[in-house]
């Protein structure tokens, strides 16, 4: 075989591979806290835990809360951000950062609301009888 064959082979090997390990290392799936020690970057489920305190400081500019994960695991959340609007509505938080010193740092941050769309009451408001 040619050299030049040879070495074009080897570098579509070599970039294939490098580009399939940082694919691998970017797919991130949903951990608890204790998991997410460790990661550079966790995505972490849970609820805000309304028992402690929670707040905007204007000292440094962050807001920080407390979570609870799907273990039941609590933690102090900090997010570099404003309080969201819908923060107490949310039924469901998606935190995205990493832990440091058993802090979760968020980069950014997900809710999930309750939707008027699936109260039974109001569905049944607005469901009609067309067969009469």
């Amino acid at each position: 075989m040619k050299p030049k064959l040879i070495l074009g082979i080897l570098v579509i090997v070599g970039f294939t591979s490098l580009l399939m390990v940082n694919f691998g290392n970017s797919i991130s799936t949903y951990v608890n806290f204790e998991q997410a020690e460790g990661r550079t970057s966790s995505h972490v489920v849970g609820t805000w835990y309304s028992d402690k305190e929670y707040g905007f400081s204007r000292e440094t500019m962050r807001f920080s809360f407390y979570m609870e994960d799907q273990e039941g695991n609590v933690r102090k959340v900090v997010y570099p951000k404003p309080k969201p609007n819908n923060f107490e509505q949310a039924t469901q938080l998606v935190v995205i950062g990493e832990m440091r010193n058993d802090v979760f740092h968020a980069h950014d941050m997900l809710m999930k609301c309750p939707s008027k769309y699936n109260d039974p009451s109001q569905l049944e408001e607005q469901v009609t009888d067309y067969s009469s």
